[in-house]
């Protein structure tokens, strides 16, 4: 029997693999970025993002637009309630650790507290400085109605890399599916040698 791997289909695998090793949670979303002015500036953000968690529309950014080691940046989170537009009045709790391949997989190391913040006039603002370059998982978290909330966003502290972590895993699986659909033709094209010069043999006896 011969199992060929499309050549086509191998992204929609890639990323099949992705969701199915994402963790699920309670209310938990993974920020996507973006870049936007900030409310009081025109420098940039490193990191933008909106998403709809629950009963609330969430919005974060983080200063400044290259966060480096050894460098103060700020954090600014608004949580409003999606009916009525009321901001969140509650505790926010500020997270991080770093990021690892082993992510992906579940196993990550135990996060540290930044912060626990009160709303000022509607905002969280929490400090931050890292002193290590490198890639991390930034973690708000809030309580309302009785239920948690998530919200998880990447940052990479230091000189941007020409090519990140997540493009490296998918450019790795990406080689290892097409390494394998290669050998597979081959085989297959191998068998049908044979098979020809068996019969061609069979043919002559």
């Amino acid at each position: 029997m011969k199992l060929l791997v499309p050549i086509g289909h191998i992204a929609v695998l890639v990323m099949a693999c992705f969701v199915w090793l994402s963790p699920a949670g309670a209310h938990h979303i993974l920020g996507r970025p973006a870049y936007s002015l900030n409310e009081n500036s025109n420098t940039p953000p490193s990191m933008n993002g909106e998403a709809l968690i629950g009963d609330y529309s969430v919005t974060y950014m983080m200063f400044p637009a290259f966060p480096q080691p050894g460098k103060p940046g700020r954090i600014s989170f608004y949580a409003t309630r999606i009916d009525d537009g009321a901001p969140f009045t509650g505790d926010v709790t500020f997270k991080v650790r770093a990021f690892s391949w082993f992510s992906w997989l579940g196993v990550t190391d135990e996060p540290e507290t930044l912060g626990v913040q009160r709303p000022d006039e509607a905002v969280f603002r929490q400090s931050f400085m890292f002193h290590k370059a490198g890639d991390y998982i930034v973690t708000v978290e809030f309580e309302a109605g009785g239920e948690p909330y998530i919200v998880d966003f990447p940052v990479h502290i230091g000189t941007p890399a020409p090519v990140g972590p997540v493009a490296i895993l998918v450019i790795v699986a990406l080689l290892a599916l097409l390494a394998v659909a290669v050998v597979q033709r081959r085989r297959a094209a191998t068998g049908k040698l044979r098979a020809a010069r068996d019969a061609a043999r069979a043919d002559r006896g």
